[in-house]
């Protein structure tokens, strides 16, 4: 499968993270992809921006190196409710993109049930776009639940390439994911490969999603980067 787009990165403003906006946006251009998401992290992770930050997203081209540029933030679920470190409209004015995810450095880990319905109540807010990596072993969930809620709200679930790599500090990610496909595919739910790139290096770098989908045969026309149109198409469902 050739991959058109990647919408969650990070750059130096997330605080932990090591590559420019420029420095990213290059990186993009050059592998090929014609929509790139840089996508920084909300308040709540040490060293991240302020609301200010987002709010003055608008003074960036949305054109650099000859793709496409979206921007704005992953942001954190922060309890079991599914409330979000953001502000529902900052997000809906300041942000081309919305990921929502579960970092434990803002979010008391609480048992499956708990933890599904933080996921459940930020995929019911109409300002997300995307659950990012729902995968670690270490954060329990119900699976089907997550699927059968990505369906009824139009909310994309992500394959983090980041998870599946060596160095990650998820625990059980490829497992998680060999379910939360297997119901994907069952139950006609899309979703999206990111990379959650944290440095210009691995911009681009969707090598251990890309084999994850292979090795379970999952249908590439539920695989939302096969094109801009069908990315655009699935934020607009859920947009309406």
């Amino acid at each position: 499968m050739e991959f058109k787009l990647d919408v969650h990165s990070h750059t130096i403003a997330s605080g932990h993270a090591f590559g420019t906006v420029s420095e990213m946006a290059s990186a993009a251009a050059e592998s090929g992809f014609e929509l790139f998401g840089i996508t920084e992290h909300a308040k709540g992770i040490p060293g991240t921006c302020t609301d200010v930050y987002f709010k003055n997203l608008r003074v960036l081209p949305r054109q650099m190196y000859g793709i496409e540029m979206m921007f704005g933030s992953e942001i954190n679920i922060i309890d079991y409710n599914g409330r979000l470190s953001l502000d529902d409209d900052l997000m809906q004015e300041f942000l081309d993109i919305r990921i929502a995810g579960i970092h434990d450095l803002c979010y008391k880990v609480g048992n499956r049930e708990q933890n599904t319905a933080a996921y459940l109540g930020a995929m019911r807010n109409p300002f997300v776009d995307i659950i990012s990596h729902p995968d670690d072993g270490k954060i329990p969930i119900d699976y089907k639940a997550l699927v059968m809620g990505a369906k009824e709200t139009k909310t994309l679930l992500e394959v983090n390439n980041s998870s599946l790599c060596p160095e990650s500090f998820r625990v059980n990610a490829r497992e998680n994911y060999f379910e939360m496909l297997d119901l994907c595919r069952k139950y006609n739910v899309p979703v999206i490969v990111n990379s959650d790139a944290h440095a210009p290096y691995a911009v681009g770098d969707l090598n251990e999603a890309e084999k994850l989908l292979r090795e379970t045969d999952f249908p590439e026309e539920l695989v939302v980067n096969r094109s801009v149109k069908t990315f655009k198409e699935a934020l607009q469902k859920k947009r309406k």
